[in-house]
């Protein structure tokens, strides 16, 4: 029998893991914690840092299998909760809770900047991945395929804010017909 067959949870995390995710988070929030407590001497700093590039490292491709997996659930707004609120939730509260384990409490301002970096890289998440891109398993393509989609995704997203607000005043008027005809 092998290891993973030993132990169902361990075969059920591996059958979760987002190896893409987990390389790209760990890379990208490591930066932003860094970026935010740029300031002359990085004394203490560098273990913060270390602990997010080690933490993330080990957690994000469980938590972006566990978003990818959120996507085939029969309720849609269930599915986009859970990918945007749920597992980003409880990866800051994990990823806190590490940091004072070790003693390496980020500054508040860190904090914050990474709690925003998750909301938004959340919404990238549940974004790119509607549209096919960052799966792994039998939904995934090559990581090289997905990097070429980027560019259109990134427009995509950018633009989706825009998108939403230029048609608010179309869905109000909907909204008062239906409303003036009742």
């Amino acid at each position: 029998m092998s290891q993973a067959g030993r132990h169902p949870f361990v075969a059920q995390a591996l059958t979760c893991w987002n190896w893409k995710c987990a390389l790209l988070s760990a890379t990208a929030r490591s930066a932003v914690y860094l970026a935010a407590m740029m300031r002359p001497g990085l004394h203490g700093r560098v273990a913060i840092v270390l602990v997010e590039i080690a933490y993330v490292t080990l957690t994000a491709g469980l938590y972006a299998g566990l978003q990818q997996q959120a996507l085939g659930l029969r309720s849609r707004l269930l599915g986009n909760l859970i990918v945007v609120v749920g597992v980003p939730g409880v990866a800051q509260a994990f990823d806190w809770l590490s940091h004072r384990a070790v003693g390496a409490t980020p500054p508040g301002k860190a904090t914050i900047a990474v709690c925003v970096f998750a909301l938004i890289s959340a919404l990238f998440h549940l974004h790119v991945m509607r549209r096919g891109a960052f799966l792994t398993g039998h939904s995934g393509r090559s990581l090289v395929n997905d990097f070429r989609r980027m560019p259109g995704l990134i427009v995509q997203f950018v633009a989706m804010p825009f998108a939403y607000l230029g048609a608010l005043p179309a869905r109000l008027a909907r909204v008062l017909d239906v409303e003036a005809a009742a």
